[in-house]
């Protein structure tokens, strides 16, 4: 099945949002048993959607448009593609309703103009939309007039915020594709989700193993994130299934302890669903991170069973008086040491009254190193009854990115404790 996804937006073009729609509608696709073979991405104009639109009905059974369904003057995709088509638009009752619904929930009156949002064209079906005022549009073009021999295209509007588009992609869109368009061979994907490894590190551990199943078919793709490295695992035909398991059990054998997660988990989420599993509590203590720690765990829905609080402790006088650091190992070791760590984790845990507590200090730079400690040092404590395990790694990344892949580390260092992976 050919697959295009046009993202409109000016805002796209100047660089002002990331165009997050394009990785995460095809990796919802991929594993759907599809992948999307072209993408644009055009601005707020009605010639540039036209013609993006137009291209793409002359190749695809699939166009999928995101963006533009909005009630201001730049929302000019339904308008368009309805010119486009020769489909009228005629207000949806049951649309005006909800819109009015909407704002009387928030105790607001209905501005007139988000009533455009309720217009449809001519035979499309509506996405309710459960977070926004902007429905979903799915249509039926046949014939098709920009296609060779007039085959039949399915063409899908849906709303731009990522808030109100990805829940109906999922609970509305798969299931009307799988109903209308159905993947024409069996298929099977998995993905693993590591960390502690470079992606060159992994495919070496791994590629070797899984040359058997590659040669059968087998499709393994590799993806570095920050902090993290996904495996990819996918297979096509009537053995799709079973070629995926065997290639997943191999990986496992191979670097199952880097693994965290599968498809779309996320580290912060397996430690909070571990720690609430163990029933285990926690706190956290953090310098130069400045609360990125708290605010991955608290992330989580149901942290708040497990997550006691957390301190940003970011001068020496904070680390003393909240954590009790002693001023002698401050000025002995500094405040990016192992000692300090050891007694940043170990006082929060102490007035906590936690199981575990993290803690972490460093040099976020792009200042304040020195030939001893190079900007990128780094210390990472977990304290738990009678025993500090502390971490010494460089992370030399801009601030933003220190402050994430440290944070993954201390998370990382947590699950393997839960799991008995290790000492602590």
């Amino acid at each position: 099945m050919n697959i295009e996804l046009i993202n409109t937006g000016s805002e796209l073009m100047l660089g002002r949002v990331v165009n997050s729609h394009q990785s995460w509608i095809g990796r919802e696709l991929a594993g759907w048993g599809c992948v999307v073979a072209r993408q644009v991405a055009v601005g707020d104009s009605a010639p540039d959607i036209r013609a993006a639109v137009r291209d793409a009905l002359g190749r695809a059974d699939l166009v999928i448009v995101t963006g533009g369904l909005g009630p201001t003057a730049d929302d000019l995709t339904r308008d368009v593609i309805a010119e486009l088509l020769g489909k009228e638009l005629r207000e949806d009752k049951t649309m005006v309703a909800r819109i009015e619904e909407f704002f009387a929930q928030r105790h607001r009156p209905t501005p007139p103009r988000t009533r455009v949002q309720a217009l449809v064209p001519d035979g499309a079906r509506v996405l309710a939309n459960a977070h926004g005022t902007a429905p979903g549009l799915f249509m039926e073009t046949s014939p098709n007039p920009f296609r060779p021999g007039g085959e039949k295209s399915w063409l899908v509007m849906l709303p731009g915020p990522p808030r109100e588009l990805r829940p109906m992609f999922t609970e509305q869109l798969i299931p009307l594709l799988r109903q209308q368009l159905p993947p024409p061979t069996a298929f099977a994907c998995r993905t693993l989700k590591t960390t502690g490894l470079g992606e060159s590190l992994v495919e070496e551990s791994i590629a070797g193993p899984l040359q058997p199943l590659t040669a059968a078919g087998l499709e393994v793709g590799y993806c570095a994130q920050v902090g993290a490295v996904e495996v990819r695992l996918l297979a096509r035909g009537g053995e799709a299934q079973t070629t995926v398991a065997r290639a997943e059990q191999i990986v496992r054998a191979r670097i199952g302890q880097h693994i965290f997660g599968e498809n779309d988990d996320q580290l912060e989420t397996v430690v909070v669903r571990l720690l609430t599993e163990q029933r285990r509590t926690l706190v956290t203590a953090e310098s130069c991170t400045g609360g990125q720690l708290a605010n991955r765990v608290t992330n989580v829905p149901g942290a708040s069973a497990v997550f006691r609080c957390g301190w940003v402790t970011y001068s020496n006088e904070a680390k003393a008086e909240l954590l009790g650091v002693d001023g002698a190992t401050l000025a002995a070791h500094g405040a990016v040491s192992e000692a300090v760590a050891r007694a940043m984790a170990e006082g929060a845990r102490q007035r906590g009254g936690v199981d575990y507590a993290l803690a972490v200090t460093g040099i976020a730079g792009p200042t304040g190193g020195t030939p001893e400690k190079p900007v990128g040092t780094v210390f990472i404590a977990l304290a738990v009854e009678g025993n500090t395990v502390v971490l010494n790694p460089v992370n030399p990344y801009d601030r933003e990115t220190f402050k994430y892949v440290t944070s993954q580390q201390a998370l990382e260092l947590l699950r393997r404790s839960l799991l008995g992976q290790m000492s602590a």
